[in-house]
């Protein structure tokens, strides 16, 4: 990608280069960790460059402090590669005692052992980092900034020009830098070709544990197909094709599992826990996603033409794009995304929470044949919430993949993802 697309990361690195003497930019492969580091930093390591590899690794186990030297913020990129690198930048920030000194990326989450001694806290910071959300990509307008929401009950209307051909288009090719301007079919391919490394390579090496491909390919497709849902390890194993040579005990699929969620392949999404009025029990399972819903296309073999003769499949996909871009804005002002269920089926699709204890609750809808339902359903469960205890919700929100956006006469408003921002 030759033009550089500004990140949401971007403002969060140079802030937390001004408050810490290091920050780790984490994530999946693929995702722009690098490109975003390097735009801020003065010098750069980068050590996966094979011309440069065994020495580096050479150097860190015989004197580490060798590659921490060079203008800052100085970039090393893939430090988990000598994990014994953290502990140095740890204790090099101690003795420089200055901010944004290094910044450091990595796409796995090593095991913490005897390499890594001191978890970083007060020295090292840490920005987690997705796919590009519509807004990167400039595919949304960003006529509607959730933050403004959170501040303000002014609602400015909106219209954006996706198209539902366009939301299935960028389901598939996902928020990957390199397939922004690619055609549908080439980002669909690379998206395969990011499935079968993982496959093939990342999951075994990241723990030094061999894995089945096979296996591995079926757990994907049992999650693929179970996205956006609350499936637990016994639907995931029952759900597992292939016959007897495929199945997965309970152990196995939990190892599988994280390796995936160390190389940043999967990324549940967590129950919220609130005070509410009645002593109806909540619900406490996570729903299933992974970092980016192309994983999930790339794995069923669907593409967007596939993915528009099957509006049932594209309702669950169309829910982990919007988890995707709702993660990206809330995470930049501070917040977290959560689901809420609870024993009496009542549900919430996504609840962003702020550190400040205000929130909002969100339902996800692909059209507007379900508006009204959606709408009778946040106003249901904003009432359920202990208002006593608990802040009032800021906003009730319908996010959807229509052109329009607008308030309600019942006060609920309707928020085309092809408008939103942080």
């Amino acid at each position: 990608m030759s033009e550089y697309y500004p990140r949401i990361a971007d403002k969060l690195l140079e802030t937390s280069l001004s408050s810490s003497g290091a920050v780790l930019i984490e994530g999946p492969k693929w995702c722009g960790k690098t490109w975003t580091a390097a735009h801020q930093a003065k010098s750069k390591l980068y050590m996966q460059d094979p011309d440069d590899r065994e020495s580096n690794i050479q150097a860190a186990n015989i004197k580490p402090s060798l590659l921490l030297g060079g203008e800052t913020p100085r970039l090393i990129d893939e430090w988990q590669v000598a994990p014994i690198l953290w502990d140095s930048v740890r204790h090099e920030v101690d003795k420089r005692g200055n901010v944004g000194q290094f910044i450091l990326t990595g796409s796995a989450t090593p095991l913490l052992n005897q390499q890594i001694s001191h978890t970083g806290t007060g020295r090292i910071s840490r920005i987690k980092m997705r796919p590009m959300s519509l807004f990167e990509s400039k595919e949304s307008t960003g006529e509607i900034s959730l933050q403004s929401l959170f501040e303000s009950t002014d609602f400015t209307e909106s219209i954006n020009g996706l198209e539902i051909e366009d939301i299935a288009k960028v389901i598939v090719r996902g928020g990957w830098p390199a397939s922004i301007h690619s055609s549908s079919d080439i980002g669909f391919k690379r998206a395969q070709d990011y499935v079968d490394s993982v496959i093939q390579f990342d999951v075994s090496e990241i723990d030094g544990v061999e894995k089945d491909p096979q296996k591995m390919l079926s757990l994907l497709r049992s999650y693929s197909r179970n996205i956006s849902t609350e499936a637990n390890q016994s639907v995931l194993i029952k759900d597992i094709e292939g016959g007897e040579e495929n199945t997965l005990s309970r152990s196995s699929i939990r190892s599988y599992l994280n390796a995936l969620q160390r190389l940043f392949v999967v990324e549940d999404l967590e129950a919220w826990n609130p005070s509410i009025r009645s002593s109806t029990p909540l619900r406490t399972s996570p729903k299933r996603h992974f970092v980016d819903p192309s994983i999930a296309t790339a794995t069923l073999g669907i593409n967007h033409e596939r993915l528009l003769k099957d509006f049932n499949t594209f309702g669950y996909l169309f829910e982990s794009l919007c988890i995707r871009d709702l993660r990206v804005y809330a995470e930049s002002i501070g917040g977290k995304v959560y689901h809420y269920r609870d024993k009496n089926g009542l549900e919430c699709d996504a609840v962003i929470v702020l550190r400040d204890g205000r929130w909002g609750a969100v339902e996800i809808k692909l059209g507007a044949n379900e508006f009204d339902k959606a709408a009778s359903n946040l106003i249901k469960f904003s009432e359920v919430i202990d208002t006593v205890k608990m802040n009032k919700p800021s906003f009730l929100m319908i996010l959807t993949g229509s052109k329009i956006g607008y308030k309600r006469e019942d006060g609920v408003l309707v928020v085309p993802i092809g408008s939103l921002k942080d």
